[in-house]
């Protein structure tokens, strides 16, 4: 106990920089670059509307989420994979790989955004054309470095340095940025909180143009209502606060019922957004006997329409 408190005193004092560092006396929406990194990137947790750190179950997924989640594992290796097609022909990619050692876990993640290909265009001088010279790219990419530990069978905390890169034509800009999280079982019955903060780090610069980074700060609870993973049943819910640096409050929650923890639904509804609301999606987990899961989801974006996101696991228990 005296280190989870010693935990969360760390990431208060990080938070209350954080607020310090980017207090602003105008609308905060829009204003920090490397927006690619708030967008989700695991099947299930976007299932559930998004909310996902203190899902303690997610195995390598954890390091896009909270890296505390990590540390719960049960698998010695463990790899998955996720994809998702966004608007306008941009796709994601992201990948992670985690192994549990005897002094904690170590988990590395991949993320990447393609932006396809765009023409590249010139002025023609004193007329109101544009001459083709051909295509360039667009590309933004995540590379994370995670550790994690369980202190107790309760209480894992987890810290995860990540290097960002965001690239259109031959210009680009980098960064590096922490996340830190904790995740809980409180002893009341299943419920557990979690907290996280992600992309906290220094300003970065494209060109000549300084921006700051999209530090979030999440606090989440869940629980079962009925039945537990070892039950027939079991239904599980989510809530989680948000607290970008970038843009308002907001509140994500979702359930999740499964049936022997082989064959699941999800349902989530996402609150104080312009465009998200709704989400759903399936998973079939072959664990105990093939520890291999796949999750669907589509996620409503509004005017914007619908998103789908597939994530493949696998491990070695």
């Amino acid at each position: 106990m005296k280190s989870f408190f010693k935990v969360l005193l760390i990431i208060s004092l990080i938070i209350s920089l954080n607020e310090k560092s980017f207090s602003q006396n105008f609308r905060k929406t829009a204003t920090a670059g490397f927006v690619f990194l708030e967008l989700p990137v695991n099947a299930r947790t976007t299932g559930m509307g998004e909310s996902g750190i203190t899902l303690s179950d997610l195995n390598s997924d954890g390091i896009f989420v909270n890296p505390a989640i990590c540390g719960f594992t049960n698998r010695i290796h463990n790899v998955s994979f996720s994809y998702s097609p966004y608007f306008a022909e941009i796709k994601q990619y992201a990948a992670s790989y985690s192994f549990n050692s005897p002094f904690g876990v170590l988990s590395v993640g991949a993320l990447l955004f393609d932006y396809g290909s765009m023409p590249k265009t010139q002025k023609v001088a004193g007329q109101r054309v544009y001459d083709i010279l051909g295509t360039f790219n667009s590309k933004s990419l995540a590379f994370a470095l995670s550790y994690s530990r369980m202190l107790t069978d309760k209480f894992s905390f987890g810290l995860s340095l990540k290097y960002v890169n965001e690239k259109i034509d031959v210009y680009s800009a980098d960064n590096v940025v922490l996340d830190g999280g904790v995740l809980y079982y409180t002893g009341l019955g299943s419920l557990r909180i979690g907290a996280t903060i992600q992309n906290f780090g220094t300003d970065a610069k494209f060109i000549n143009d300084p921006f700051k980074m999209p530090a979030v700060l999440k606090l989440g609870a869940a629980a079962e209502i009925f039945g537990d993973y070892n039950s027939d049943y079991r239904v599980t819910t989510i809530m989680e606060a948000i607290h970008p640096n970038d843009g308002d409050e907001r509140v994500n929650t979702g359930l999740e019922l499964s049936w022997k923890n082989i064959f699941t639904i999800r349902g989530g509804y996402k609150f104080f957004y312009d465009e998200e609301t709704y989400s759903f999606g399936l998973g079939i987990n072959g664990e105990p006997f093939v520890p291999v899961s796949f999750d669907v989801s589509i996620s409503n974006y509004g005017r914007l329409g619908n998103i789908l996101r597939l994530t493949l696991q696998a491990g070695i228990l």
